[in-house]
């Protein structure tokens, strides 16, 4: 089989449309095929449906300490955006790379894929091994089971690399967090008749009204060392849409929001869940006591672990071995980097690309930064031999 280069993979990769609302089967199958036809044994994890899957995959000997290389096969939508060239091809102009997913994160994918069968090729002492999943982009939910899956089909890693943008400086924290869709139910009725009804539009700003008021004690608080490095050097809890009610004379029946929370990595994201969940049932209580049929629903729908910093973490010293970056790096946005942390790896956020580039109409990965990502992947290659 014909071995591609990094940009003839990247070509590949973003010709298929992953979007997180869809299948990614059509990636994994090539990826799988050009993987096994360079003699990389390969594993897949399947979701619920089967519409899905994780591929991982394992080059070298078969013996625990491998390094993995981490990304993710689903992109944002395209739909609403407006784009100079088509999303789905990638167009070099003006020294960038342009295509959904170039930046995040198909152009570290690319560079994976690439080392993998280098690895496969070339003979290494030490293993190499790829993890791509799927969903990250929907919560990091696709990460923990194929995680499971690559420690109990595959001698043990111990480093995982995660390739999102970080323009190949080396992220050793990053905030974790968690979400919820909230769905308060009212009573409707004539607004002239308002005690007799439910709005479920202003019993809902009550929740982000206590959610403001969090967000006002949080800040309020004391700066532990590690939150002074995050930008901003807090938790924070956000309310970014909300939908409701049906006309401005009839107390709304439904209002639904989603509520998100960004913890820096030594707070506890378990007590603002808890917290704002008290409330809603707290609210959840005095709503039926009014009304039987009114209530808050909550349903989880994204918990990502925060990268915590290691004290001399072995990914952090291979990963500044490689760029030669010594700065301290944290990022505020999530990875999938501490749900590998929480696996037991030693793990960090290195990868090509500026994460401003990321979701983006017209999404582009300059050529200099794949070729940063390129050089990266031949030293780790000089280190595992």
């Amino acid at each position: 089989m014909t071995v591609l280069t990094p940009r003839q993979i990247l070509d590949q990769l973003v010709r298929f449309p992953t979007v997180s609302s869809d299948s990614n089967l059509a990636l994994v199958d090539w990826l799988e095929t050009y993987l096994t036809g360079h003699g990389v044994r390969c594993a897949r994890h399947w979701n619920e449906d089967r519409q899905k899957a994780a591929l991982m995959a394992h080059a070298g000997p078969w013996i625990e300490g491998a390094v993995v290389l981490s990304g993710h096969s689903d992109v944002v939508p395209v739909t609403g955006q407006s784009w100079t060239s088509d999303p789905w091809t990638v167009v070099e102009r003006d020294g960038r790379l342009y295509g959904r997913g170039t930046c995040d994160m198909k152009g570290y994918v690319a560079l994976a894929v690439w080392a993998v069968v280098e690895a496969q090729r070339s003979g290494v002492s030490r293993p190499l091994q790829l993890a791509l999943s799927y969903d990250e982009e929907v919560g990091c939910t696709g990460a923990p089971p194929m995680i499971e899956t690559l420690r109990r089909v595959f001698p043990q890693g111990s480093i995982a690399l995660i390739g999102e943008p970080s323009r190949m400086k080396v992220i050793t924290g990053h905030k974790g967090g968690t979400g919820f869709a909230v769905h308060v139910k009212g009573y409707e009725v004539h607004s002239s008749l308002l005690p007799e009804g439910v709005s479920a539009v202003m019993e809902a700003a009550r929740l982000i009204d206590w959610i403001n008021t969090r967000n006002d004690e949080i800040q309020s608080r004391p700066r532990s060392v590690i939150a002074e490095r995050f930008h901003p050097p807090f938790t924070t809890l956000h309310v970014g849409r909300i939908a409701g009610g049906t006309a401005d004379n009839i107390t709304a029946a439904d209002c639904r929001f989603a509520v998100e929370m960004r913890c820096v990595p030594d707070d506890d994201a378990n007590a603002h869940a808890d917290a704002f969940r008290a409330e809603a049932m707290r609210l959840d209580a005095a709503l039926k006591a009014r009304r039987p049929e009114a209530g808050v629903r909550l349903t989880k729908f994204f918990d990502v672990s925060p990268l915590r910093p290691e004290m001399d973490g072995a990914a952090e010293a291979l990963a500044r071995a490689l760029t030669g970056d010594n700065a301290t790096g944290v990022v505020s946005y999530g990875t999938e980097a501490g749900q590998f942390q929480d696996a037991g790896y030693s793990a960090i956020v290195c990868g090509p690309g500026d994460i401003a580039q990321a979701h983006q109409p017209d999404e582009y990965l300059e050529i200099t930064e794949f070729a940063a990502g390129h050089q990266f992947m031949l030293r780790l290659l000089e280190r595992l031999a």
